[in-house]
């Protein structure tokens, strides 16, 4: 009788990349999401405070008139839309999603629904607090995307100083280390400069990361998850 053994194939290794490489590329991954949620925040932004502030003032203004209920209504209705669009940033860059309406505030809106209510953005306090984030939260938005642009592009400018540094007009200075220190000579404004460089680049995740809290804030206070 003869016995057959059959040997069994050791499984290929899985493609799955775990350790340090993920953590590093979940790190990548979640910085370049926060940079591009900064710098998309400023022409958003804009829009946001033009569209509110015109549509707020020309609805108020209005409102003898038989046009200022509309117009404050489709105000709200786009504050929405906005609104809805943040959240949904919020939610992927910090990986936590805003907390849903109050029940009370969804049942009351259920309500308005069921009734006919043609108007039911101008009765709902949501709403308003949707209009009031896209006009608060341009200052903020402002400054983020500033500092954001100043720690990224200052600092590989900086970095590079040495590359490119020739082609500035000294006007009998030696750059900012004299203009600040006094110590002339190109070496030590190089080094200076690219030290600053180093600086910017080197704190620029917990720098950036910051600002994204500060800016997704406003969003978590002011701002519910809820459906159009």
């Amino acid at each position: 009788m003869t016995t057959t053994t059959t040997h069994v194939q050791p499984a290929p290794h899985s493609l799955t990349v775990s350790g340090p490489m993920a953590s590093d590329s979940r790190r990548r991954g979640r910085f370049g999401r926060e940079v591009g949620y900064l710098l998309s925040g400023l022409p958003v932004g804009i829009a946001a405070f033009t569209l509110m502030v015109t549509g707020f003032a020309l609805g108020v203004s209005t409102l003898v008139l038989v046009i200022g209920l509309p117009v404050l209504a489709g105000t709200l209705s786009v504050a929405r839309y906005l609104a809805r669009l943040e959240a949904d940033h919020i939610a992927a860059v910090t990986g936590r999603p805003l907390p849903s309406r109050p029940q009370r505030e969804a049942a009351a809106e259920a309500l308005s629904d069921s009734g006919g209510g043609r108007w039911k953005a101008v009765r709902d306090p949501q709403a308003w607090r949707e209009l009031a984030h896209a006009v608060l939260a341009f200052p903020v938005r402002v400054v983020t995307f500033s500092l954001t642009l100043v720690w990224l592009v200052g600092g590989l400018g900086e970095l590079t100083y040495g590359l490119w540094s020739w082609s500035l007009p000294r006007d009998g200075h030696d750059g900012l280390m004299d203009l600040a220190f006094g110590v002339t000579g190109r070496g030590p404004d190089i080094a200076f400069n690219t030290a600053i460089g180093v600086f910017l680049l080197a704190t620029a995740v917990p720098v950036v990361r910051g600002l994204t809290v500060t800016q997704a804030s406003l969003g978590r206070v002011l701002l519910r998850r809820g459906e159009l």
